[in-house]
């Protein structure tokens, strides 16, 4: 039975008064790689059958949501009773709305999206003489490309009829050396394009830096964030923008005395911070999918159309995370989240290099990772910095200092931009299993604070 056929099979067996029905079907191809050879290789497919029941009662409605893997067509009657019996034991749902009933999308009645192990086909090559490179001039190359294709299908009770297909692609590269470490990677919706020799010349270059070592304290210092860090702490602060919790109180969005701080001024330079699903090279889901209610989401919402949303814009808080409901609570614009994001700052930027070049003094940093937060009302986050933080005088990377520890509020940083740069496609580092469709700059901030020296090596 196709993704479809369950789909319609649920809502008809289904004796709720509503019921949304979401189908989402997946292949896996990956690759892995250590010490130049290829370990690994294989393609994997996976599935799960979503039910949400609906109760209306005297009071609102109540959702039950039921959700299970591999389900074959004689279970479906079973995890449909299993949601119904969910909604029946559950108070009436607080995010309760009318279903979407528009929205019946092309391609419906055709076969999942699929991939293979032929998506590496441009890529397994160039990694082969990456690999001959780099054992000649006595490196190790380590990582792993990994590409997942998902056709998701969504239907209701009241007409909606809604399929989207991802594909969602990532490649790491570590390398290591006589100079340490150093990690590049990239997101890809299909690995065409994905330049690895450009990719291991990077790194090459950053193991010659790592040969001369430099010891600093903690302290406070000009730094150089690449879009990669930047990416891995503007997700945080995406991530943290609910206007539920915000209107509650919760958070570094709430304004002093109630309500969000939406139209505050955030930023010292006019950076705008931006989602659209129709965003080349990041494009992704152009309605609202929502397996389960939270803050941040509502299955309410599911099929709920979604438009290119600025979140800071010029400079100033423009847009929270939304459902319906939250919207009604805070009286703003209907804005759920979307599965991409970028920043942008004024008049394009340079590029790292340039930004590099103009360095009297400062630190340039590869990635982070191991991100936690501290505290929400500020957004302060600490995390360590990994595979090379090197120092720049007079304009050039003169050897690797130690890792840091950090503690910093991506909002406190916007504050303190003393320079935004060129906006590029790239991939966090800590987050690049749950969001890679990014683009963002590098950034410079004059008193970055690295608060104590990190062991890690």
């Amino acid at each position: 039975m196709g993704p479809q056929e369950a789909v319609e099979r649920a809502l008809a067996l289904s004796r709720a008064d509503d019921c949304v029905v979401i189908a989402d079907e997946s292949s896996t191809a990956n690759l892995r790689w250590a010490g130049n050879t290829l370990t690994t290789n294989g393609v994997t497919r996976s599935s799960r059958l979503t039910v949400i029941a609906l109760r209306r009662t005297a009071d609102g409605v109540a959702a039950g949501v039921v959700s299970r893997s591999a389900v074959g067509a004689d279970a479906i009657e079973d995890l449909v009773r299993a949601a119904e019996a969910d909604a029946a034991g559950n108070e009436p749902a607080e995010d309760a709305q009318p279903l979407v009933a528009e929205g019946s999308g092309a391609g419906w009645d055709d076969e999942p999206a699929e991939t293979g192990i032929g998506v590496f086909e441009g890529l397994a090559p160039a990694l082969g003489e990456a690999f001959a490179a780099a054992q000649a001039a006595d490196r190790r190359l380590y990582g792993f490309a990994n590409h997942v294709l998902t056709s998701t299908f969504v239907g209701n009770s009241v007409g909606l009829r809604l399929r989207h297909d991802q594909p969602t692609g990532l490649l790491e590269l570590n390398a290591k050396g006589t100079g340490g470490s150093a990690w590049a990677g990239v997101g890809t919706r299909d690995f065409a394009g994905v330049d690895v020799a450009a990719l291991t010349g990077d790194l090459a270059r950053r193991l010659e830096w790592g040969e001369r070592r430099v010891d600093l304290p903690a302290g406070r210092y000009e730094t150089i964030l690449p879009p990669s860090a930047v990416a891995d702490l503007m997700i945080y602060l995406y991530w943290s923008a609910g206007a539920h919790d915000a209107e509650d109180g919760r958070t570094v969005f709430s304004a002093p005395g109630g309500g969000t701080r939406v139209g505050d001024r955030l930023a010292s330079l006019p950076v705008t911070l931006s989602s659209d699903p129709s965003a080349a090279g990041m494009e992704c889901p152009p309605f609202v999918i929502a397996h389960a209610s939270d803050r941040e989401s509502s299955v309410f919402d599911n099929g709920l159309p979604l438009g290119a949303t600025d979140w800071i814009r010029n400079g100033a808080l423009h847009s929270l995370t939304q459902t319906r409901h939250s919207a009604e609570r805070t009286g703003l614009p209907v804005t759920p989240p979307i599965d991409n994001l970028a920043l942008v700052g004024p008049d394009g930027g340079a590029s790292l290099e340039e930004m590099v070049a103009r360095t009297e003094r400062g630190l340039l940093l590869t990635c982070l990772w191991y991100i936690r937060e501290v505290d929400p009302q500020s957004l302060l986050l600490t995390g360590l910095t990994r595979d090379g933080v090197y120092l720049v005088e007079n304009g050039e990377v003169v050897g690797a200092v130690n890792n840091f520890r950090f503690n910093e509020s991506p909002v406190d940083l916007l504050s303190r931009l003393a320079e935004v740069g060129e906006t590029r496609p790239t991939l966090p580092r800590e987050w690049s299993d749950y969001f890679t469709r990014t683009a963002m700059p590098p950034i410079r901030v004059g008193d970055f604070n690295m608060s104590t020296v990190s062991q890690a090596s």
